[in-house]
């Protein structure tokens, strides 16, 4: 795949990324939090996903020797169902929605991904997984609207939906004043989807 940016790095994490229509679902379910909080940085849609490895800065080099073994952990590892539920924030600033379903699964996932980046030379701070999808962050200003937002969408229960491709994601396009933008540098179906 041809890399629209020729930096010698590249900040990198490795995801799962929530289907078009469950995306719709908590979209939806977001609109009287959209209208009620217009100042929050919202993220884009198409750059919701869960985390499983955040890696940081790494030269290009590095990634390119990432793509074989994960390619080939996807290729043995069956689908996950997961649902997107309730809502939380962290420290009053960023607003996540939870995830549910295969809890277990995507512990397993997280962990073997992990283990597999280490064992490539890749070193990276280690954090607790904590399965969830950032929505938005607060202004400086702000400290009451992402309570006031998680709270309203507490109840959120989306559909279940099959988690079918492990995403390699790059972070550092659109660096600068405006929100950063995400996009896959490259990614690889699970076994049998």
């Amino acid at each position: 795949m041809h890399e629209q940016n020729h930096a010698a790095t590249v900040r990198v994490f490795i995801a799962l990324a929530p289907p078009d229509d469950a995306k719709g679902e908590l979209a939806q379910a977001l609109r009287p939090a959209y209208a009620a909080h217009p100042r929050m940085r919202w993220n884009r849609i198409e750059d919701w996903h869960i985390t499983l490895a955040f890696l940081g800065e790494l030269p290009r080099a590095a990634v390119s020797l990432l793509r074989p073994p994960l390619a080939g952990l996807a290729s043995r590892r069956p689908p996950l169902s997961l649902r997107l539920c309730g809502s939380g924030h962290f420290d009053e600033r960023v607003l996540w929605s939870g995830i549910g379903g295969d809890l277990d699964g995507l512990r397993l996932l997280a962990g073997e991904v992990r283990a597999l980046v280490r064992e490539h030379g890749v070193t990276f701070a280690e954090r607790p997984l904590n399965p969830h999808l950032t929505l938005a962050r607060s202004r400086r200003d702000d400290d009451a609207s992402v309570v006031r937002a998680a709270e309203g969408l507490a109840g959120f229960t989306g559909r279940t939906w099959r988690a079918e491709r492990l995403h390699l994601v790059g972070s550092n396009y659109g660096r600068g004043p405006g929100p950063i933008h995400y996009r896959d540098i490259e990614s690889w179906p699970f076994a049998g989807a």
